[in-house]
């Protein structure tokens, strides 16, 4: 969906993969081993990668730019560094239970974003 709006009107599409590490909470501290950390950062590279890889296509120029944190707020904060005109985002389309467990980043996007936000569900996003 991106990519056909960005080869129609000759804009440029910015990957974005934003990724959270797991803490672990202990009663006097917070713990993040560095072999987790660098585990899960390589492992988002190597998505990222291989997203940007399959998302090329003549006459569209794709960038990528990984990014660690909550993803809601790293999307909106890449947005506005960017001066993105049109976020788009696949949804998960969750409802009830679940949504109010896990949240929905593609609703804070939309909530907390400062340009335009285009969510399309289903794994065609």
């Amino acid at each position: 969906m991106a990519l056909d709006l960005a080869e129609k009107m000759r804009a440029r599409v910015t990957i974005l993969h934003a990724y959270e590490v797991p803490t672990y909470v202990f009663p006097e501290s917070v713990v993040a081993t560095a072999d987790l950390v660098g585990q899960i950062r390589g492992a988002a590279e190597e998505a990222l990668a291989a997203l940007k890889e399959r998302a090329q296509r003549p006459g569209v120029q794709v960038d990528s730019l990984l990014r660690q944190g909550v993803a809601w707020s790293e999307i909106d904060r890449a947005a506005k560094e960017l001066g993105a005109d049109l976020v788009v985002m696949g949804t998960h389309g969750r409802r009830g239970v679940s949504r109010a467990l896990i949240g929905s980043v593609a609703e804070k996007v939309v909530r907390t974003a400062s340009c335009p936000v285009l969510t399309v569900h289903g794994p065609a996003a």
